[in-house]
């Protein structure tokens, strides 16, 4: 596939990139800092961009099979500017003015109703959790309702609790919903479920969830 990755730089984003360019496929990587890009690989391009305007973004995203994204906030002070959901805000308008429709980007499982079964005490750590970070999931959920909104074929992927673990290829995933009892997941399998993602059709518009 040829792809472009957004947030390539970041603990998701940069996972993608380096798993995607093992499996030989094209990658564009869009990244404010090429330094700080530490894949290296063949079929890689580096794109440097601050995401200030969607028109320097045109042909990074033009004729890719899908773009993904890796980008998100860092803290709850980066959240209440709306970091996420206007950084989406200026790939959308990008993927329009190219014609390219497949988006898959990270999200959040508390954005997810609790799954069937869901004990009482993991539904009270993900209400915990929630009031805790609400500036982060009022950001992502404001970033989903773009997606929803838009013309792309959309799919977020909502992770628990990252972790820096290795990729392992095995976990679970749900549609519409999250893996019942799921507490983490490493970065890097976040990253293979987002490129299992971006070649299944069948989860344009609809959300993943995915946990150990």
């Amino acid at each position: 596939m040829k792809l472009t990755v957004f947030g390539a730089t970041g603990g998701v984003g940069g996972e993608a990139v380096r798993q995607a360019l093992a499996a030989g496929h094209e990658v564009t990587a869009v990244v404010r800092d090429p330094a700080r890009l530490d894949a290296r690989g063949t079929g890689l391009e580096v794109v440097r961009s601050a995401l200030d305007s969607p028109d320097e973004l045109v042909a990074a995203v033009a004729g890719r099979d899908a773009v993904l994204s890796g980008l998100g906030v860092a803290n709850k002070a980066q959240a209440r500017t709306g970091l996420a959901e206007r950084l989406t805000r200026t790939v959308l308008a990008a993927l329009a003015a190219a014609g390219t429709r497949r988006l898959v980007v990270v999200s959040a499982a508390p954005l997810a109703p609790p799954a069937p079964g869901t004990g009482l005490l993991d539904r009270a750590m993900l209400g915990a959790i929630d009031t805790l970070l609400k500036p982060v999931y009022e950001d992502l959920r404001a970033m989903e309702r773009l997606l929803r909104e838009s013309d792309t074929a959309w799919t977020p992927v909502r992770p628990p609790r990252l972790t820096n673990g290795p990729l392992t290829g095995t976990y679970r995933t749900a549609v519409d919903a999250n893996p019942a009892k799921g507490r983490t997941i490493s970065r890097a399998d976040v990253a293979h479920a987002m490129l299992r993602a971006a070649d299944d059709p069948s989860l344009a518009g609809h959300a993943l969830g995915v946990a150990y």
